[in-house]
């Protein structure tokens, strides 16, 4: 059992002026689970959640920037950035960072989100000031050198050509499109062949400094930790770098606003000479920060979210219509989404269709019944603790959280959440999300009259 207080700690200068501010964000049972945070001088935030019984730690830094902050002369700078922080510091080659972590058998990796970036490395505890040092010196030290742009420019070209043979992936970038347009949020986070071609070093650089502040940087990490060690680590490595910055600079908040996303009834298609058909049928969401996400997590488990899901059922069981069919929510910090995704022959694409719209529209006006809501609450429940069990998947819901919500939520908060959600709770957000007119993006052979029928799916 965790339990949140707010209690903060101070140290101060000679002069009596607050250098960093250390709160206990939840306190766990003989420090287990136990929740911290410092803010440093600059701004820059450590997160650390404690789990003294295992013998590894994950530390990362979340940086507050995706491919949403691009123009669209910039379209995957944020994620060639991301590639370019592994090719050499001052202090290590590209070959020196990786054999640093590789010699003690650790994983080091990165991903870039339409709204952040986050680099990490996994190790054993003991070996966890290498990984502070090697991760905060790429985030500091990085020289991002023009050869080293102009050589890693084909390695992610080829990124993008392997994700283009795979419609599968490529039919979710197609209904980002689909819902947002030729806006940050509908561009595809790898950028585009052109846009890719187009980014030099200097741009590249400039990106950096704007964004990779001290403000906009977020450190967490998980597993056997001393959080005191690993700000003092933390704090020396970037002190070490100058990184620190404006000493009375705050930590940035978290992204806000209202988007409203008008697309009712859009369809788009790409015509491919694949042996499926690859179909997304959705409509708006909610966002990350509203309340009724959990009814809505409950509503999309019930629907497509595991081998009992209404879709799943319906779909692929009593029909054999396809193989792989689900249902998916992404929140963003103004909107989100909902999709339905499933592949299949192209001969059954308006059978597949016309059981998502029927059962999008029965839930829509009756909800779920009792069976569904319990047995959907107890999934995602369960899904939510399994998907805790290591120090990566901790280090990112504390990184995740402090990012998008500034707070963070224990364990037995978010399965309180899931438990309290109600038959009305179901009901009403599924009338709100499922209730709207879809639309619909779908890649495969389509034939031209069937191509010209999606528009009826959607009507």
């Amino acid at each position: 059992m965790t339990s949140r207080t707010h209690r903060m700690t101070a140290r101060t200068s000679s002069e009596g002026r607050a250098v960093a501010r250390t709160q206990t964000l939840l306190k766990g049972e003989n420090g287990i689970g136990t929740v911290r945070r410092t803010t440093l001088p600059g701004g820059l935030r450590v997160v650390t959640e404690t789990l003294p019984s295992v013998r590894s730690a994950t530390f990362g830094i979340w940086a507050h920037v995706g491919s949403r902050d691009e123009s669209p002369s910039l379209g995957g700078a944020t994620h060639y950035l991301e590639h370019l922080l592994f090719k050499g510091t001052a202090k290590r080659s590209a070959l020196d960072i990786s054999a640093a972590i590789d010699a003690v058998g650790g994983e080091m990796n990165a991903f870039t989100a339409k709204e952040y970036t986050c680099y990490y490395a996994r190790v054993l505890d003991t070996d966890l000031p290498l990984a502070i040092d090697v991760v905060c010196d790429m985030l500091t030290g990085s020289l991002i050198e023009a050869e080293d742009v102009d050589a890693e420019r084909g390695v992610i070209l080829e990124e993008i050509a392997m994700t283009e043979d795979d419609p599968g992936d490529v039919v979710h970038d197609l209904f980002a499109h689909t819902m947002f347009g030729d806006t940050p949020l509908g561009r595809p986070v790898l950028g585009t062949v052109d846009t890719v071609n187009g980014l030099d070093r200097d741009r590249i650089a400039r990106f950096f400094k704007k964004h990779y502040d001290p403000t906009h940087l977020i450190v967490a990490a998980a597993g056997n930790v001393d959080h005191a060690t690993v700000v003092r680590q933390v704090r020396t490595a970037f002190e070490r770098a100058g990184a620190l910055g404006d000493p009375d600079a705050v930590p940035a908040l978290p992204r806000s606003g209202e988007r409203r996303i008008r697309a009712a009834g859009r369809v788009e298609t790409i015509g491919r000479k694949t042996e499926q058909a690859h179909i997304v049928l959705g409509m708006p969401g909610i966002a990350r920060t509203d309340d009724r996400r959990w009814a809505l997590g409950v509503l999309n488990t019930a629907l497509g979210g595991g081998m009992s899901s209404r879709l799943f059922q319906e779909i692929r069981e009593k029909r054999g219509l396809a193989y792989s069919v689900y249902s998916y929510t992404s929140g963003f910090a103004d909107c989100g989404l909902f999709g339905v995704y499933a592949g299949c022959r192209p001969s059954q694409v308006d059978d597949v269709l016309k059981i998502c719209r029927d059962e999008l529209d029965q839930v829509a006006q009756h909800g779920l019944s009792d069976d569904e809501l319990r047995r959907a609450v107890g999934q995602l429940s369960g899904s939510t603790v399994l998907g805790l069990e290591d120090t990566g998947a901790l280090m990112n819901r504390i990184g995740k959280s402090e990012l998008c919500w500034g707070e963070q939520m224990s364990v037995d908060e978010m399965l309180r959440r899931i438990a309290a959600v109600t038959p009305d709770d179901v009901r009403s957000v599924a009338r709100d999300v499922l209730g709207q007119r879809p639309s619909l993006s779908v890649i495969g052979p389509l034939k031209d009259k069937q191509a010209a029928r999606l528009h009826d799916a959607v009507a």
